[in-house]
């Protein structure tokens, strides 16, 4: 399929995809849907086990257009608001991991999108922040939810309030993201990461991350009775006779992701 504002590149079970809409790698509707119909492609494709999200040139995405805010009321702000959320929370409940290069400046929409990831890496020089409340507006895609829920609340609602944003070496102090490199290692640093993961058997990826999130959404019992169903889940699949008999043998595994 042919994406107008994205570009997909897989090689090695790791599907690159880099969001390209100059100048800015703005969100604007047709970005939206291609995000969402490239992750539909994704995730039914075998051959791919991790993504790694990053952008094109200067900037990672600078936010959404807010050319396209002028035509909009109230009404048409909050459906914009639930598209946008539908989408974040697809890629968070993503069945394969999404790892985010940001490269360069990564506002408003652009965070949000980012803290949709399962992880995050930044290179040094990256601009991280939500400026909305420069326009009188509020964040519209989770930013108000996830950046609490990453940094806590005080630090977050700084960010907010101010549209202070922050660098590469700052946002991994507070803990935005897991990990910094030099801008030119970014990307084969990232790359690196997902074949890592990719290693792992689809099945045990797919459990871990349902686990995972289960636990930011339930209580810490029904987080843990969530984790024991998916872990008898996971005695189901081939792979755990798999990776077990390799354990006991001395020998790497040879997962089939079933």
């Amino acid at each position: 399929m042919t994406y107008t504002h994205l570009r997909l590149a897989v090689e090695d079970r790791v599907a690159v995809l880099t969001i390209n809409h100059p100048p800015a790698n703005a969100l604007n509707q047709t970005a939206l849907q291609e995000l969402d119909s490239v992750l539909t492609q994704l995730e039914s494709d075998p051959q791919v086990k991790a993504i790694v999200l990053t952008g094109e040139g200067r900037f990672f995405v600078a936010g959404a257009d807010i050319k396209e805010f002028t035509r909009l009321d109230g009404g048409q702000a909050k459906a914009l608001a639930e598209k946008g959320q539908r989408l974040f929370d697809r890629i968070e409940r993503f069945p394969k991991p999404v790892i985010a290069a940001i490269n360069g400046a990564c506002l408003g929409g652009g965070l949000e999108l980012a803290m949709a990831c399962h992880i995050r890496l930044a290179a040094p020089e990256a601009k991280l922040g939500l400026p909305e409340l420069n326009l009188g507006l509020i964040p519209g895609y989770g930013g108000t939810q996830r950046l609490p829920r990453l940094v806590g609340r005080g630090v977050a609602t700084r960010m907010i309030l101010t549209s202070e944003m922050i660098g590469g070496e700052e946002a991994h102090r507070i803990g935005l993201v897991e990990a910094v490199y030099p801008l030119e290692e970014l990307l084969d640093q990232a790359k690196q990461l997902a074949q890592t993961i990719a290693q792992k058997s689809s099945v045990a990826i797919r459990l871990a991350l349902d686990a995972i999130h289960s636990g930011f959404e339930l209580g810490m019992a029904e987080g843990l009775g969530r984790e024991a169903e998916l872990f008898g889940e996971a005695f189901r699949s081939e792979d755990v006779k798999e990776g077990v008999s390799a354990f006991l043998e001395k020998r790497k595994p040879q997962f089939q992701d079933r």
